[in-house]
């Protein structure tokens, strides 16, 4: 599953944040049409030296492997690239990387969650709606056509097939028809004064028991069993109440990342307090205690912001630790991946906001900055013409 995740600087999550239906807008993607155009000029804070190939996207805030082998990545303002290995690099039909957007029928150029369902439609979620991608058309839909909550920050496809949408705003629940608000309940907590996020839903997950897991920045996270909700805050034992990413272990154990909630606080000094990781590890008697574990001896994972965590085939997990790097966790030990092919990249790499592992078993992760690829145990920049094995 992945998710959106913003990065570094509280005045940039501020700004990027607020920034029964019918196929109402479609339009058929052009591969030539697309390879042809001039690709949209990156920002400088990412560009290359002019002697090598432009990082992919500014932000790569998703990551996605289709049912045939295709890898989307998400970005924050240039839609989504499409990489097709089977592919030859070159032009027209035969370009290897493209990219898909507004023009082709994609309902914005932010694309922050990615989904595939039973029939093979991918469901892009973005900053202006869903759109459904059927592999010629996309089908978009927004507030025009019943979908209320259109800033979108994440997609679950459940067991069932129904699409959970989390939004600035709240939680839609779409059955392939109709669209229904899923409201939710809020916990027992004082929000500071200051904070301005806690209506952000930022992960919905399906555990393993069926379960629906819901992250919220600044409520912190709540588990629906279908029928009622269980909370868990601070209180309880997260990190954080500002929740960014959920993801379940092979034992069952439920793993939180957040955010450091005083980093929105308008006083600079007072910029920092407690984040991080947490796993919740649920009780299997009556007494209903819950046993959180937290890793303030590890560094960058404790009083520090994580947005991502990702669990790969062998039930690894691999958490972006902000400003410090990747771990990987085996159920044992941790290990930190920090080795950048490329020094002068090491800011671009500060904030991991995706994680995937494609069916060769290669991990490709996501930053604020470019896209990058794990290579033993060395991390290595992908741009637009590659290394792309």
């Amino acid at each position: 599953m992945l998710k959106f995740k913003i990065s570094i600087f509280p005045s940039l999550l501020l700004l990027l944040c607020f920034t029964a239906c019918s196929s109402q807008d479609q339009s058929t993607i052009s591969k030539e049409k697309k390879a042809n155009k001039p690709l949209v000029e990156i920002p400088s804070i990412i560009n290359s030296p002019s002697n090598e190939a432009a990082q992919i996207g500014e932000y790569i805030v998703a990551l996605f492997q289709d049912s045939k082998g295709i890898l989307w990545i998400g970005t924050m303002s240039k839609g989504v690239a499409r990489y097709d290995a089977s592919l030859p690099k070159g032009v027209g039909q035969g370009k290897s990387l493209i990219y898909v957007t507004t023009e082709d029928g994609l309902a914005n150029n932010t694309v922050v969650s990615i989904e595939e369902d039973k029939e093979g439609n991918l469901w892009f979620g973005t900053h202006s709606g869903l759109s459904k991608y059927n592999g010629k058309t996309f089908t978009n839909f927004d507030k025009k056509n019943g979908l209320k909550l259109d800033h979108i920050s994440n997609l679950l496809i459940d067991k069932t097939g129904n699409i959970w949408i989390g939004a600035w705003g709240g939680v839609t629940h779409f059955d392939g028809t109709t669209f229904t608000d899923f409201p939710l309940p809020n916990p027992d907590i004082e929000i500071p004064t200051y904070q301005e996020t806690e209506n952000w839903v930022t992960e919905i997950i399906e555990d393993s028991q069926g379960n629906i897991w819901i992250g919220r920045s600044g409520y912190g996270a709540c588990k629906y069993d279908g029928t009622s909700f269980k909370h868990f805050t601070k209180k309880d034992g997260l990190a954080s109440n500002c929740i960014q990413d959920i993801e379940e272990d092979n034992e069952g154990n439920i793993w939180f990342t957040s955010r450091v909630a005083e980093k929105d606080h308008p006083d600079v000094d007072k910029r920092s307090g407690d984040g991080g990781l947490s796993k919740y590890t649920p009780t299997t008697n009556q007494t209903n205690n819950n046993t959180f574990t937290q890793f303030p001896e590890l560094k960058g994972l404790n009083k520090n912001d994580i947005y991502n965590i990702y669990k790969d085939k062998k039930g690894n997990l691999w958490i972006g630790a902000n400003n410090t790097g990747l771990y990987q966790y085996d159920g044992k030990e941790f290990k930190l991946f920090n080795k950048i092919d490329r020094p002068d990249l090491n800011n671009n790499f500060r904030g991991i906001q995706s994680l995937l592992e494609d069916k060769n078993g290669n991990l490709w992760i996501g930053c604020s900055g470019g896209l990058y690829r794990l290579s033993g145990t060395s991390i290595i920049n992908v741009t637009q013409d590659g290394p792309w094995k």
